[in-house]
């Protein structure tokens, strides 16, 4: 077969057997899907030899960049020795002890101890059960309810959509589930109006303690949000936001749980987002950069706080997964943080590319199409407006931003849509050199755009 027949061959059988996440069927078996068949540093390589530069890291999560033969060879040894022994009844594995104390030594002050799951959403599924388990051992059974935001992206179980603020997940099987409820999310650019963002940061972090109030605070257990909403279209919080927040989850006794699946292992230029944004959590959602990607693991980081409870009151916490803690997966997390570590990648992100990403995007301002950007570390967003003066948004059945991501995937380069807003999140390792030319692929994909719609 040539390269082309290979293809077509590949993607007829996908479309035959393989059902897509966050895909339409029909869609797939209609115009097959693109075959990723191998991957270095920043990019990747598909099943016609295109080269593609993957401005996402894969799913927001290969901070290291791909082809690590460290981490291939931390998979093969630990497989060699112990491929898999569960945590169940009182058993562990060297390597998820140390692991959990790695992450003890490199998380916040007081996060000493960490429940290990396999993803985000098995990590925000934890959080739910964790929460109510700790206010019933504090006699308080009552306080049941976590408020969420709009927007917000935790996962895709039934649990974690429910604490997902996206309404097309909860319209699919009619989520949320009970005691899960959602306030405004801190989206100044398109919900501001006239505030300042700082003004409006406030507003909307207000908005937790009316709806604390309209449940009752002694039935209210918690609030969750990701320091930056990543799926929910990088939206930055305002600085005024998160010390708000803190303050109203302080006065009335409740837990703060901060989502660090994306912003965790350097992506913010800290080694985690609630470092960037002083968010002093109870609990740390985990997963993605935890192993680049390499293989699926997760984990709630719990603080003293919360674990001395569950500890000197508890009894069972009957909750688990067969793979917690896997071996393999714990060893290779290992090495990934020994490599964030020893190749200082957060540094780089926090001194170098990050704000060389943010001098990149400010650019694109001038663009006729381009209303906002945002950028914090090596995440970066860009607002595609109809009229930047007024800022006036497309009618949501133009699909602007699907338009443009279909612009970047003729072109080589991996940029995700989030509505009208174009994403990227590379790996940690991408050189300015990387930077600029990822930026050049970006600006002929909003010209392509500008053009298609008649923006001038």
């Amino acid at each position: 077969m040539n390269i082309q027949e290979s293809t077509t061959e590949l993607q007829h059988l996908d479309g035959q057997h393989h059902v897509h996440p966050f895909t339409d069927p029909k869609a797939i078996q209609k115009d097959g899907s693109r075959v990723i068949t191998r991957a270095e540093g920043i990019y990747l390589w598909d099943s016609n030899g295109e080269k593609i530069l993957d401005g996402m890291a894969g799913l927001w999560c290969v901070n290291v960049g791909y082809g690590r033969e460290n981490l291939a060879k931390a998979a093969y040894e630990q497989l060699q020795v112990l491929p898999y022994y569960n945590t169940f009844f009182k058993t562990t594995t060297p390597p998820a002890i140390s692991l959990a104390k790695k992450l003890a030594e490199i998380t916040p002050e007081g996060f000493n101890h960490v429940f290990f799951t396999n993803s985000g959403s098995e990590a925000n599924d934890t959080v739910i059960r964790t929460v109510r388990r700790y206010w019933r051992v504090l006699a308080k059974p009552e306080k049941r309810y976590i408020i969420s935001r709009k927007e917000a992206y935790h996962g895709s179980t039934v649990a974690a959509a429910s604490l997902g603020g996206q309404s097309y997940a909860h319209e699919m099987d009619g989520l949320p589930i009970p005691e899960i409820v959602h306030i405004d999310h801190p989206y100044w650019y398109g919900k501001g109006g006239k505030l300042s963002p700082d003004d409006f940061g406030l507003k909307t972090a207000q908005c937790l303690e009316t709806k604390i109030k309209e449940i009752g605070s002694e039935k209210v257990a918690a609030f969750i949000g990701e320091p930056i909403q990543g799926a929910g279209g990088l939206v930055v919080p305002p600085d005024t936001y998160w010390p708000e927040i803190q303050r109203i989850c302080k006065k009335y006794g409740i837990l703060l749980i901060a989502d660090e699946v994306i912003c965790g292992f350097g992506r913010t230029g800290n080694w985690f987002g609630s470092e960037t944004f002083d968010i002093k959590a109870d609990l740390m959602p985990i997963a993605k950069g935890l192993s680049s990607g390499y293989l699926p693991i997760g984990g709630v980081m719990m603080h003293d706080r919360v674990m001395d409870v569950l500890i000197e009151k508890g009894g069972d916490f009957d909750h688990g997964f067969t793979y917690s803690g896997h071996p393999v997966a714990c060893a290779v997390a290992l090495e990934n943080i020994k490599i964030l570590e020893e190749e200082k990648l957060v540094e780089k992100v926090a001194n170098e590319t990050g704000p060389y990403l943010k001098k990149c995007w400010k650019e694109f301002e001038s663009h006729p199409i381009v209303g906002e950007v945002r950028n914090v570390g090596l995440l970066g967003a860009i607002e595609l407006v109809k009229n930047k003066d007024k800022r006036q948004f497309f009618p949501s059945d133009k699909k602007v931003g699907d338009a443009c991501r279909n612009f970047c995937f003729e072109n080589n380069l991996v940029m995700r849509a989030l509505r009208d807003t174009m994403i990227v999140s590379p790996p940690l390792t991408m050189t300015v050199e990387q930077i600029d030319e990822m930026a050049d692929l970006v600006k002929h994909c909003l010209d392509l755009t500008a053009d298609r719609f008649g923006i001038k």
